[in-house]
């Protein structure tokens, strides 16, 4: 696992909603049953496709995220400003694993972390706050957007940018599509490993994937299937929407369980 790619820093500058913590289940919560007034979903696939993700732009949805060392859900609700994601990467046989609890709510982030591997002994003071979460100050993170929800860019996975990459696709079913796509673009795509995509050549531009939609053509499953490339075997990426328009928000952790971040979390951000 590349540790520069990986890091704790990149995954909240990319995710550009600094506060991300757990989406408590892993299973998807069952989409709402579509309304009379619900759009009729475009003919031509592509536009469907491209439709489909218009919804998570209005910042209220759960998600989750699979790839080939990385899974991950969470939640992003704009009426409360609250934001909420976990992240688990790797394992501890290789140079790095991290588990991630990020939340944020209005001005103030807080992140639970516990980091394995090598890279357990390049910052062991970060094992004295494990299983605590740590207050952030946004005034000592720099570049990360002032820990401040982006009203540009609400959905972390960033899957309309990802199916602007779409060059061939056909409807398979009601609600399912399937194709090819093109991930070269999507380099800073949270989905995505930077490094694999280099790795890809050429393939990275047509690669196969599926798509589901929900009865009212919003996009709730995602699957790219990436072929081994470098050191990384096949695997697919996975991304799934549920809960559209019906959160409540992330929740605040409980006082018992906050310290204030440390020198060596803030450093991580850099």
């Amino acid at each position: 696992m590349n540790i520069r790619r990986w890091s704790f820093g990149f995954l909240a500058a990319a995710l550009l909603i600094p506060g991300l913590a757990a989406c408590k289940s892993d299973a998807a919560e069952p989409a709402a049953a579509p309304s009379p007034s619900a759009p009729a979903v475009p003919a031509d696939p592509k536009e469907a496709l491209l439709a489909s993700t218009k919804e998570a732009a209005k910042g209220d949805f759960t998600f989750t995220l699979t790839g080939a060392d990385l899974t991950g859900g969470g939640l992003v609700h704009k009426p409360s400003n609250s934001a909420q994601l976990t992240m688990k990467l790797g394992d501890a046989s290789q140079d790095v694993s991290m588990e991630m609890d990020l939340i944020y709510i209005d001005s103030e982030s807080w992140v639970k972390m516990d980091i394995g591997g090598a890279m357990a002994a390049m910052v062991p003071e970060l094992a004295k706050n494990k299983g605590k979460y740590q207050h952030l100050d946004k005034t000592k993170v720099k570049g990360i957007k002032d820990l401040q929800l982006d009203p540009e860019t609400l959905d972390p996975i960033d899957s309309e940018t990802l199916v602007k990459g779409v060059t061939d696709v056909q409807k398979t079913g009601e609600g399912t599509y399937a194709g090819k796509i093109d991930i070269s673009a999507s380099t800073d795509s949270v989905a995505l490993d930077e490094d694999v995509v280099t790795a890809l050549g050429a393939q990275a531009k047509a690669l196969p994937f599926t798509a589901k939609l929900d009865p009212q053509g919003r996009l709730t499953e995602l699957v790219i299937s990436v072929p081994a490339a470098g050191e990384t075997a096949a695997h697919d990426v996975k991304i799934a929407y549920s809960g559209y328009g019906t959160g409540t928000g992330a929740k605040k952790p409980s006082a018992d369980k906050v310290v204030e971040a440390s020198a060596e979390t803030y450093e991580m951000f850099k």
